[in-house]
Protein backbone atom coordinates (compact mmCIF):
# COMPACT_ATOMS: atom_id res chain seq x y z
CA UNK A 1 0.00 0.00 0.00
CA UNK A 2 1.71 3.24 -1.13
CA UNK A 3 0.06 5.19 1.68
CA UNK A 4 1.97 3.03 4.16
CA UNK A 5 5.27 4.15 2.63
CA UNK A 6 4.26 7.81 2.79
CA UNK A 7 3.26 7.38 6.42
CA UNK A 8 6.63 5.79 7.23
CA UNK A 9 8.50 8.92 6.15
CA UNK A 10 6.21 11.58 7.64
CA UNK A 11 7.72 13.70 10.41
CA UNK A 12 6.61 16.84 12.22
CA UNK A 13 9.51 18.75 10.65
CA UNK A 14 8.69 17.69 7.08
CA UNK A 15 6.76 20.15 4.97
CA UNK A 16 6.81 17.79 2.00
CA UNK A 17 6.24 14.11 1.40
CA UNK A 18 6.87 12.94 -2.16
CA UNK A 19 5.87 9.47 -3.31
CA UNK A 20 6.71 7.88 -6.66
CA UNK A 21 4.70 4.90 -7.89
CA UNK A 22 6.13 2.83 -10.71
CA UNK A 23 3.23 1.10 -12.47
CA UNK A 24 2.87 -1.38 -15.30
CA UNK A 25 1.70 0.33 -18.46
CA UNK A 26 -0.15 -1.43 -21.25
CA UNK A 27 2.23 -0.45 -24.08
CA UNK A 28 5.98 -0.33 -24.59
CA UNK A 29 8.05 0.02 -27.76
CA UNK A 30 4.94 -0.33 -29.91
CA UNK A 31 3.90 -3.60 -28.26
CA UNK A 32 0.74 -4.26 -26.25
CA UNK A 33 2.02 -5.33 -22.82
CA UNK A 34 -0.07 -7.89 -20.93
CA UNK A 35 2.06 -8.50 -17.81
CA UNK A 36 5.45 -7.82 -16.24
CA UNK A 37 7.30 -10.44 -14.22
CA UNK A 38 10.10 -9.21 -11.93
CA UNK A 39 12.90 -11.51 -10.84
CA UNK A 40 15.78 -10.91 -8.51
CA UNK A 41 17.65 -12.28 -5.53
CA UNK A 42 15.72 -10.65 -2.69
CA UNK A 43 18.59 -10.39 -0.12
CA UNK A 44 20.88 -8.63 -2.63
CA UNK A 45 18.08 -6.47 -4.03
CA UNK A 46 17.13 -5.36 -0.50
CA UNK A 47 20.77 -4.57 0.26
CA UNK A 48 21.04 -2.39 -2.83
CA UNK A 49 17.70 -0.66 -2.14
CA UNK A 50 19.05 0.18 1.33
CA UNK A 51 22.18 1.56 -0.32
CA UNK A 52 20.04 3.84 -2.49
CA UNK A 53 18.20 5.06 0.62
CA UNK A 54 21.55 5.76 2.31
CA UNK A 55 22.76 7.70 -0.74
CA UNK A 56 19.59 9.79 -0.67
CA UNK A 57 20.10 10.61 3.01
CA UNK A 58 23.72 11.60 2.36
CA UNK A 59 22.84 13.98 -0.51
CA UNK A 60 19.68 15.65 0.85
CA UNK A 61 18.38 16.64 4.28
CA UNK A 62 15.48 14.24 4.49
CA UNK A 63 13.10 13.41 7.29
CA UNK A 64 12.68 9.85 6.09
CA UNK A 65 13.04 7.47 3.15
CA UNK A 66 11.11 4.30 2.31
CA UNK A 67 11.56 2.12 -0.80
CA UNK A 68 9.79 -1.06 -1.86
CA UNK A 69 10.01 -3.11 -5.07
CA UNK A 70 7.85 -6.10 -5.90
CA UNK A 71 9.07 -9.37 -7.33
CA UNK A 72 6.88 -11.76 -9.28
CA UNK A 73 4.00 -11.00 -11.66
CA UNK A 74 2.65 -7.42 -11.82
CA UNK A 75 -0.49 -6.81 -13.86
CA UNK A 76 -1.33 -3.80 -16.01
CA UNK A 77 -1.92 -0.73 -13.84
CA UNK A 78 -0.45 -2.38 -10.74
CA UNK A 79 2.37 -0.87 -8.69
CA UNK A 80 5.83 -2.45 -8.84
CA UNK A 81 7.94 0.29 -7.18
CA UNK A 82 7.28 2.76 -4.37
CA UNK A 83 9.78 5.43 -3.35
CA UNK A 84 8.81 7.90 -0.63
CA UNK A 85 10.83 10.70 0.93
CA UNK A 86 10.07 13.57 3.25
CA UNK A 87 11.94 16.82 3.71
CA UNK A 88 11.44 20.25 5.20
CA UNK A 89 10.97 21.64 1.67
CA UNK A 90 9.58 20.05 -1.49
CA UNK A 91 12.63 20.58 -3.73
CA UNK A 92 14.80 18.20 -1.71
CA UNK A 93 12.09 15.56 -1.55
CA UNK A 94 11.39 15.73 -5.31
CA UNK A 95 15.11 15.63 -6.18
CA UNK A 96 15.80 12.73 -3.84
CA UNK A 97 12.93 10.62 -5.17
CA UNK A 98 13.93 11.29 -8.79
CA UNK A 99 17.52 10.34 -7.97
CA UNK A 100 16.35 7.12 -6.29
CA UNK A 101 14.31 5.94 -9.26
CA UNK A 102 17.25 6.46 -11.63
CA UNK A 103 19.72 4.87 -9.20
CA UNK A 104 17.51 1.83 -8.62
CA UNK A 105 17.53 1.19 -12.37
CA UNK A 106 21.34 1.45 -12.34
CA UNK A 107 22.35 -0.78 -9.44
CA UNK A 108 19.53 -2.95 -8.07
CA UNK A 109 19.67 -6.51 -9.43
CA UNK A 110 16.04 -6.83 -10.49
CA UNK A 111 15.06 -7.82 -14.00
CA UNK A 112 11.72 -7.84 -15.69
CA UNK A 113 10.16 -10.09 -18.27
CA UNK A 114 7.79 -8.05 -20.35
CA UNK A 115 4.97 -10.20 -21.68
CA UNK A 116 3.20 -8.81 -24.71
CA UNK A 117 0.86 -10.03 -27.41
CA UNK A 118 2.88 -12.58 -29.36
CA UNK A 119 5.81 -13.14 -27.00
CA UNK A 120 8.03 -11.81 -24.24
CA UNK A 121 11.40 -10.15 -23.72
CA UNK A 122 13.70 -9.81 -20.70
CA UNK A 123 14.70 -6.28 -19.81
CA UNK A 124 17.62 -5.58 -17.45
CA UNK A 125 16.78 -2.97 -14.83
CA UNK A 126 20.33 -1.68 -14.70
CA UNK A 127 20.42 -0.23 -18.20
CA UNK A 128 16.97 -0.72 -19.70
CA UNK A 129 18.34 -2.82 -22.56
CA UNK A 130 16.78 -6.06 -23.68
CA UNK A 131 18.80 -9.21 -23.08
CA UNK A 132 18.48 -12.97 -23.11
CA UNK A 133 19.34 -14.61 -19.78
CA UNK A 134 21.50 -17.73 -19.70
CA UNK A 135 19.90 -21.04 -18.90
Amino acid sequence: NPADYAELVRTDSAGAVVTFLGTTRNENAGRTVTLLEYEGYRPMADKMLARVADEMAERWELGGVAIGHRLGPVGIGEISLVVAASAAHRAAAFEAVGYAVDRIKQIVPIWKKERFEGGHVWIGSQDGKEFTPLG
